[in-house]
């Protein structure tokens, strides 16, 4: 039998098979003991946070390290971790990670009330491990920002369910313990949901003052790290960040003028997130997308930007494939992951110091498309709902003369919705 596009988002939400879920177990398991394997402390970016907690236990401030970019909070949140032995955390951290980031993946599903069981589930999850290089290289780095991967998911499945001081908890223990989902305090200003806003706020700064009091060095983050994060002058990191900022002048731009590009882009994508927050559609996927959208806005200013902070939106989008109006039903979100598919070697880009002009284009053209998405999908779903209806008018009228077959396929997609199939899944 041909699968026509109609059929897409019933194949979808089936059970997956055995094989899918097996294929699966095999990927995330050799994934995570290959990192047990070559790494050390859990990973290069999560020994720097407990370095910075232990260098604090020992009586210095964690501030000493310039690559410490978090809030004080965040010293007190690698305590535990400060004192295991190394030994310990090369296994445990790979784990924890794989898990956290396994465990966003089901949040961003039950977001938009995807079956756990279906191919979706077994299969998303098994391109984003495979066919996804940031997702192994955040593994095997120990990088926080799963933190951020994880919470982000959680908190818009809060709120699609009318919990926001619950989803703005959320955020706000995210942020105190590394402050990527920042931007996020724009989407409740939108939903005008004045406590969780509070939440949100509150969380991280009261965290993160309590914590100064006990550092040895209470004003080093605005001291060292934010003058750090605002010149972003530092040979090393500068090499893997795929910011316009940093990688425009790396290819001769004066840095003026490419900064003021990506404030530019920036600022489009906070307006096109917004006009996607008032747009028509399902409630997930307008937290979805507009959180998308104001997140990739702001990696294409922050400093550092790197290609493992695009887990933090790709589980989203990718969810929400079953609906016929999602922006990963685009074919430039497609082609956007292409220079981040493991294994490919890219004429003139080998080098591992080059990998940020990759990264620059998959985050672009990502955050284009998103951007495009949130403004003029909305037009294409006012004009599916049109011909929809002028298809159904004529169905109606050949029906009534008597005519075989007219009948519209039953669980077509709906604009702006998810098939019959899902719903009935779902009991909803």
């Amino acid at each position: 039998m041909v699968m026509d596009k109609s059929d897409i988002s019933g194949w979808l939400v089936r059970p997956a098979g055995v094989a899918a879920w097996a294929g699966l177990a095999a990927v995330l398991g050799a994934l995570t003991v290959r990192t047990v394997l070559v790494t050390s402390g859990g990973g290069m970016d999560n020994a720097i946070v407990v370095d910075a907690a232990r260098t604090w236990l020992d009586g210095g401030s964690p501030y000493d390290d310039r690559h410490f970019l978090y809030f004080p909070s965040a010293v007190m949140a690698a305590v535990p971790q400060a004192l295991l032995p190394w030994s310990v955390l090369d296994v445990l951290v790979p784990v924890v990670v794989t898990v956290a980031l396994a465990l966003g993946w089901v949040c961003a599903l039950r977001l938009h009330r995807v079956p756990l069981h279906s191919r979706l589930a077994a299969l998303g999850l098994l391109g984003l491990a495979a066919g996804f290089a940031p997702f192994g290289q955040l593994v095997r780095l120990g990088n926080w920002t799963v933190t951020a991967a994880l919470a982000l998911p959680l908190s818009l499945l809060l709120a699609s369910r009318g919990r926001w001081t619950a989803a703005g908890a959320v955020i706000g223990v995210a942020v105190a313990v590394k402050p990527l989902l920042a931007p996020m305090v724009l989407l409740f200003l939108f939903a005008r949901r004045w406590r969780a806003l509070a939440v949100v706020v509150l969380v991280p700064a009261v965290t993160s003052v309590v914590a100064a009091l006990f550092l040895p060095d209470p004003t080093g983050f605005l001291t060292r790290t934010l003058p750090f994060l605002l010149s972003g002058d530092d040979a090393f990191v500068r090499l893997y960040e795929a910011g316009p900022a940093a990688v425009l002048p790396r290819l001769g731009a004066p840095q003026a003028p490419a900064t003021a590009l990506a404030l530019l882009a920036a600022a489009v994508g906070v307006w096109c997130g917004y006009r996607r927050w008032r747009g028509p559609g399902p409630v997930s996927l307008r937290l979805a997308e507009t959180s998308a959208g104001l997140m990739l806005s702001a990696f294409l200013v922050s400093r550092p930007s790197y290609n493992h902070y695009l887990l933090v939106v790709l589980p989203l989008l990718l969810a929400g494939l079953p609906y016929a109006g999602s922006v990963a039903r685009r074919p430039w979100f497609w082609l956007a992951l292409v220079p981040q598919l493991p294994g490919v070697t890219w004429p003139w880009l080998e080098s591992g110091k080059r990998r940020a002009f990759r990264d620059a284009v998959t985050l672009c053209v990502l955050a284009g498309t998103v951007a495009y998405h949130c403004v003029r999908g909305e037009r294409g779903e006012q004009g599916e709902r049109g011909e929809q209806g002028e298809r159904g008018e004529r169905d109606g009228e050949r029906e009534g003369r008597g005519v075989a077959g007219a009948s519209r396929t039953p669980g077509r997609p709906v604009p702006g919705g998810v098939v019959s199939e899902v719903r009935g899944s779902e009991g909803v």
